[in-house]
């Protein structure tokens, strides 16, 4: 007699909020969904230690929480595997730029449906990098800034010199498909757009971005835009409108 394949194990979730009826609401749309909310927490130490403690995929935080900011939670847990996608009321640039230095893998604002956050939580579970509309542009357009950052005509000129001959250095560690992948992640694009372009489908570009994360021993692609920016990869032409699905 064959045995049966073990089930697939459902995406495990942490929600971080202060207020406890949206806290509530969340976790219900998220267990109805199918995901496996493991803990719920109000203030960011106990966000913090049941983090810890549970280990999940994914992280839905809150940015402003008692005792810890979104962005001190995030940086505390740096060495954990969670994935952490901040859920806030503010889309304020300040906020959703310090949240996504800090390690955060998106920023969704909480006017977004019922639907549209479960998404973004699956999504995010994949290693995507999901923001609310408008956002994306605004933290690619800060990784551009930060690559590019120097003091005077002279310092700009030489960054850019240097990042010119980056991307004109291929990476040993990838494949020309891998690098090709890269380059379009850079401009923004999402999977779907870029599965589209290089004629391949969805799960192979997903495929070609975890490989890719893997050799360059990166976390999410987040950091896998801001590497392919540091080199200078992006394609000028591109269209910065979105990081993720």
């Amino acid at each position: 007699m064959t045995a049966s394949p073990p089930p697939e194990a459902r995406t495990t979730v942490l929600v971080a909020d202060d207020h406890p009826l949206w806290l509530g609401a969340l976790e219900r749309d998220l267990v109805e969904a199918g995901l496996d909310v493991v803990a719920t927490a109000g203030d960011g130490p106990s966000t913090v230690r049941r983090a810890r403690a549970t280990r999940p995929d994914v992280l839905v935080l809150d940015l402003n929480l008692p005792g810890m900011r979104g962005d001190e939670v995030c940086r505390a847990l740096g060495d954990l595997e969670t994935r952490v996608l901040i859920l806030s009321a503010s889309g304020e640039q300040l906020d959703v730029l310090a949240a996504i230095k800090a390690g955060a893998t998106g920023y969704l604002v909480k006017s977004a449906s019922a639907t549209e956050i479960v998404d973004a939580v699956v999504a995010t579970a994949r290693g995507e990098a999901v923001f609310t509309p408008g956002l994306a542009g605004l933290v690619l357009g800060e990784f551009r800034r930060m690559a590019t950052a120097g003091d005077g005509d002279a310092a700009r000129s030489s960054a850019a010199g240097e990042r010119q001959r980056a991307a004109d250095r291929p990476i040993p560690e990838l494949t020309e498909r891998e690098t090709e992948v890269l380059r379009l992640v850079a401009t923004g694009m999402s999977y779907k757009e870029i599965a589209a372009e290089l004629v391949l489908s969805h799960r192979t570009v997903q495929n070609h971005v975890q490989n890719t994360l893997g050799k360059l021993h990166l976390h999410n692609r987040v950091e896998l835009v801001r590497f392919a920016l540091a080199r200078g990869l992006e394609d000028p032409n591109g269209d910065a409108a979105g990081v993720g699905d």
